[in-house]
């Protein structure tokens, strides 16, 4: 695996394999790397003929007070996993390399931004926007891969492609758990052993909010509002707990079918994130007085 720090390295190493006519996919990360990027990694190998996967913490998408200074970084670790992998590139730039110091250029995906997470950390989804797109611009990928586990970052992502006629196909990957539900993240290592088995809850709340939809329960604000009782009362400090449609996050409505779950809430100085997607299988028609008779009902 080649390790380079620079764009101009990067671009000489993609632009060989291009030559050649292979294809070419991105990982984005900021390090700390577990099972869940992992995933990530062999699911582009099998997208495309080489795997660049970056490592960048990226100090455009922390908030004030927020953890960027102790933000978990394992280099050596994170190296000897990509290359046991077989991860054709590893990108690690410094953040003087990534933006210039008197940048004035910000993309940002106007409104879908400003919602859950957005409106807990005001300013997130700009940072993320503009540091996906300066690298999908600095590699120029086929394709790239993110966890579904960020799902918001996911479709402000897949947002901003569309909308910019960005050439890169944006694969959503399965979150990665562990045995007790709790979904794969740097940010588990803050937890404290007892901290740890309670925040499998938040994943027990999700399922349980799903099953009650799926069930035929019609109110999905009593839903929503159930899941934060029950995260509270088990030791959560909840920013929201929401029904969305899958699409565009929007509220769900009755007759959505594509349906996500999203929730975020504060365990002790942690904050965690977690999803469901499932789809509702609409309702038959009931039978019409003829169709009953043919039926012989």
């Amino acid at each position: 695996m080649r390790i380079v720090n620079t764009v101009s390295e990067l671009r000489d190493a993609v632009r060989a394999w291009r030559s050649t006519g292979q294809s070419v996919a991105l990982v984005p990360t900021m390090g700390n790397l577990h099972a869940g990027h992992l995933a990530l990694v062999n699911e582009a190998k099998k997208k495309a003929d080489r795997v660049v996967v970056s490592i960048f913490v990226n100090p455009t998408q922390f908030g004030v007070g927020e953890d960027f200074e102790t933000y978990p970084r394992t280099e050596h670790e994170d190296r000897q996993q990509l290359k046991a992998l077989g991860a054709d590139l590893l990108f690690q730039p410094a953040v003087s390399e990534v933006y210039a110091a008197d940048a004035k250029t910000v993309v940002s995906v106007a409104g879908l931004s400003e919602w859950y997470c957005g409106a807990f950390r005001p300013g997130h989804f700009d940072g993320v926007a503009t540091v996906v797109c300066k690298l999908f611009n600095m590699v120029q990928p086929g394709v790239a891969l993110f966890g579904l586990k960020d799902f918001q970052q996911l479709t402000v992502i897949r947002t901003m492609v569309r909308d910019l006629n960005i050439p890169v196909e944006i694969v959503g990957v399965e979150t990665v758990r562990e045995v007790s539900g709790l979904a794969m993240s740097s940010r588990n290592g803050y937890l404290t052993a007892e901290e740890k088995t309670i925040a499998a809850k938040l994943y027990q709340s999700l399922c349980d909010a799903r099953d009650a939809v799926l069930a035929g329960q019609q109110s999905f604000q009593q839903i929503e509002c159930r899941a934060l009782l029950f995260l509270r009362e088990s030791g959560f400090t909840p920013d929201y707990f929401s029904l969305c449609r899958a699409s565009d996050l929007k509220k769900a409505g009755a007759d959505d079918r594509e349906l996500v779950l999203l929730a975020a809430a504060r365990l002790g100085k942690t904050r965690l994130i977690d999803n469901v997607c499932f789809s509702r299988i609409p309702l038959s028609p009931p039978l019409s007085k003829e169709e009953a008779e043919g039926r012989g009902i």
